[in-house]
């Protein structure tokens, strides 16, 4: 890209304004007019208004998407970053066809395993319900059950996963695990079981899930999966929100079909005010927070940084539509 009088370059939802200063760091060329926005635009025209002369963009996760409606409406961007190395939420084809490189900054961490760890503890022995009661005058409410001899179910034996079993064996607990690609021979090794699909919701008491958001995944936890289940069973989402069907979930809950859930994730987000989630019973929610650590937002600044400097240079890095570079340059 070749520098004019200034590049515009746009920061998308940096709620903890964690970004701000990056205007004042002296690896990125003085021609950079940078603008950090806090807040989410809620729908794609207030987007595209506010980031129309941007040439380039930076969003966090997939806090803001970028099908083709919005990438098509936007004629002056030229670079596309993504914090982490995958972004589902980011039409890589509309990118290529519009000449746009896409990139990716370093991962996120094991951010996720903390939280799935502090939900499933918390959920179980109703820690965040015990402090509102005791500030409210209350002593000694709730009777938890131990998590040492119960089934902890994980959908997806990936890094993760596997990160997220070695807890559970650590506390005593039976660890079984499904994916559609999953055999006995990857899980034994681990200490993990291998069950068929079924057997999983039938056997978990802990249902934590480790896998990916896909055309296969989407939906993959229904209102039939769901009536597998213990009334005893909780269920944990750190990854993506449409892996559960959440109006089954929702049903599930407040018929206490299960015992209850914690999710970090759901379909569309900032949840709205009056989503039905928000009023469900034996349910712990978080604002997805699992990649929200300040390791993995360091390691997305200096990723950006990076990004930004090999981009200006022609020489694009971690650019996850690789076709373009052939296109722009031969």
């Amino acid at each position: 890209m070749k520098v004019n009088t200034h590049i515009n370059m746009v920061i998308l939802d940096d709620y903890h304004s964690y970004f701000n200063d990056m205007a004042k760091d002296k690896r990125l060329p003085d021609e950079i007019k940078l603008i950090v926005y806090n807040n989410h635009f809620k729908n794609s025209k207030e987007l595209i208004n506010n980031i129309s002369e941007a040439n380039i963009v930076v969003g966090i996760r997939e806090r803001t998407k970028f099908p083709k409606e919005v990438i098509n409406q936007l004629p002056n961007l030229k670079f596309l970053v993504t914090t982490g190395l995958k972004n589902a939420s980011y039409d890589l084809e509309a990118a290529t066809k519009n000449n746009i490189v896409v990139s990716g900054t370093p991962g996120s961490g094991e951010g996720p395993v903390d939280l799935t760890w502090g939900l499933i503890i918390s959920l179980v022995r109703k820690i965040h319900e015990e402090d509102k009661l005791l500030r409210a005058g209350q002593w000694g409410t709730h009777i938890g059950p131990s998590l040492t001899g119960k089934t902890l179910g994980l959908l997806g034996f990936g890094h993760i996963g596997k990160l997220v079993s070695k807890v559970g064996l650590a506390l005593g607990m039976r660890v079984i695990a499904w994916s559609k690609n999953l055999n006995d021979l990857a899980t034994k090794q681990y200490g993990v079981n291998y069950v068929e699909k079924q057997r999983l919701f039938k056997d978990s008491d802990i249902l934590s899930i480790h896998t990916k958001l896909s055309k296969r995944t989407k939906d993959l936890i229904g209102k039939k999966e769901i009536s597998l289940m213990k009334r005893s069973a909780y269920i944990i989402n750190t990854s993506r929100g449409p892996i559960i069907n959440e109006k089954a979930l929702v049903e599930a809950l407040n018929s206490h079909k299960i015992a209850g859930a914690a999710i970090d994730t759901f379909d569309e987000e900032p949840l709205t005010t009056n989503h039905p989630l928000l009023h469900t019973p034996n349910t712990l929610l978080t604002p997805h927070i699992g990649y929200v650590t300040k390791e993995a937002y360091q390691a997305y600044k200096e990723g950006i940084i990076d990004n930004v400097i090999a981009f200006l240079n022609n020489n694009p890095v971690r650019v996850l539509n690789s076709s373009v570079l052939k296109k722009l340059y031969g």
